[in-house]
């Protein structure tokens, strides 16, 4: 039985497995008439992958689904291949980029991506988030390729596939030249990759986007208005010529301005608060000694606690936090994501003791009198904590709360693996 692809032609997961196919000489054949939408909605795709989602390979020894699954099975069935590395530290180097194209590059161009086609719900915090966490991930790659041709030793390997093609869809769909033109050695790396004669064979000629897509409303302008007939064919006519040209990009930004003093933020709606955010965070940043004397006592000179609330974060599952760098991993993960409402938020995160599990608590201050809901709404991590609003009546709830600003330790009697600041 040959191995059958079940995806799209178009889809970028898919040509993950097909590039590799390349590299190692295995033959992968793409399913027939596949629609997206209907072949994966019939019980025979269901059985496979329960979820409908592509691509999933049909091997003789049962389907495999999850692209970067695929690509390691379709790898590995060439022996010593070379795409996988010559070492056990090369080949957790390859391990290491994989992760990284698929956590820091695909998920951020994903969140600016999606929400613009109206896939999901477009707010303009997240969208500013997803690209700031999106230009930081593209300068620590453009950092590493400064010196590296490749992701990983001296030849392709599979973390460069895999990396080129969670590019190509950033490259062809919303990552314009301005943005790119900061990171030219990824810019060198991804033209590099997708001429590479096994990967353009799969690929085919690629241009980069020339504008950021427009957000997709669901409005419907001047089409009940049937006794305009004649202007509104005119009207198009003349926009249309305009489109190749530059103002191309004016029209898109035009088009992206408009929703949004619609979507304002309902914490810049709220009266004005005597406490300025930003004087805080510099009082924090700057203050090297007496921290106690003077930020922490600076704290509560500032605070309003009519214009803002204190919250306590208890980690739900600490019993999992068993390895101190994943522990680690994952409350910057956290801390990351929350970028969305670093307007409107300063926190506190602190990974507690010696010996695993360790445990994982959090102090944060947030505009308004309850957690923003679009932070609750756009970060999942928060459902990963109890949440518990700080009493100011009580005495010991402001003393904890002096000590998590200043990372006391011993903290609750146990020493601190960590502390983060999000500011």
């Amino acid at each position: 039985m040959a191995l059958v692809l079940h995806a799209g032609k178009t889809n970028k997961n898919a040509y993950k497995v097909l590039i590799a196919a390349e590299y190692s000489g295995i033959q992968v054949e793409l399913a027939q008439n596949f629609e997206m939408g209907v072949s994966n909605k019939t019980p025979e795709f269901l059985k496979m992958n329960p979820l409908g989602k592509v691509p999933v390979l049909e091997t003789p020894d049962g389907p495999i689904f999850e692209s970067n699954a695929i690509a390691r099975y379709v790898t590995r069935l060439k022996p010593d291949n070379p795409l996988l590395g010559s070492s056990l530290i090369e080949n957790a180097h390859i391990e290491q980029w994989i992760d990284f194209a698929s956590m820091e590059i695909d998920a951020n161009i994903l969140k600016w991506f999606l929400p613009r086609m109206g896939f999901i719900v477009y707010l303009p915090p997240a969208e500013e988030a997803a690209i700031s966490a999106l230009k930081r991930a593209l300068g620590a790659l453009n950092t590493h390729l400064a010196s590296n041709t490749y992701l990983a030793g001296h030849s392709v390997s599979l973390a460069d596939i895999i990396m080129t093609c969670n590019l190509y869809l950033g490259f062809t769909h919303i990552m314009t030249k301005s943005l790119t033109t900061e990171f030219p050695h990824v810019e060198r790396y991804f033209w590099t990759m997708v001429n590479q004669p096994n990967v353009s064979k799969i690929l085919g000629e690629v241009k980069q986007a020339e504008k950021v897509p427009p957000v997709t409303t669901t409005k419907k302008p001047s089409q009940p208005k049937e006794s305009s007939k004649s202007k509104s064919k005119e009207e198009p006519k003349k926009e249309a010529k305009k489109e190749p040209a530059k103002p191309i990009a004016e029209t898109g930004e035009e088009e992206e301005e408009a929703p949004k003093p619609k979507p304002k933020n309902p914490l810049d709606l709220l009266p004005p608060s005597k406490m300025i955010l930003d004087e805080w965070k510099r009082l924090y940043s700057n203050t090297k000694t007496n921290f106690r004397e003077v930020a922490i006592k600076g704290f509560w000179d500032m605070y309003d606690p009519e214009g803002y609330s204190l919250w306590f974060c208890d980690y739900k599952y600490n019993n999992e936090n068993t390895v101190s760098f994943v522990t680690l991993n994952k409350v910057g993960g956290f801390l990351q994501r929350m970028d969305l409402a670093r307007k409107y938020a300063f926190g506190k995160m602190l990974v507690i003791g010696s010996e695993p599990p360790f445990k994982v608590k959090g102090l944060w201050l947030f505009r308004g009198q309850e957690i923003p809901q679009f932070v609750l709404d756009e970060c999942y991590d928060m459902e990963l904590y109890d949440w518990t609003k700080v009493d100011l009546t009580d005495e010991a709830q402001k003393e904890r709360v002096n000590q998590m600003i200043e990372d006391q330790e011993p903290f609750e009697g146990e020493p601190l693996l960590d502390a983060k600041c999000f500011k």
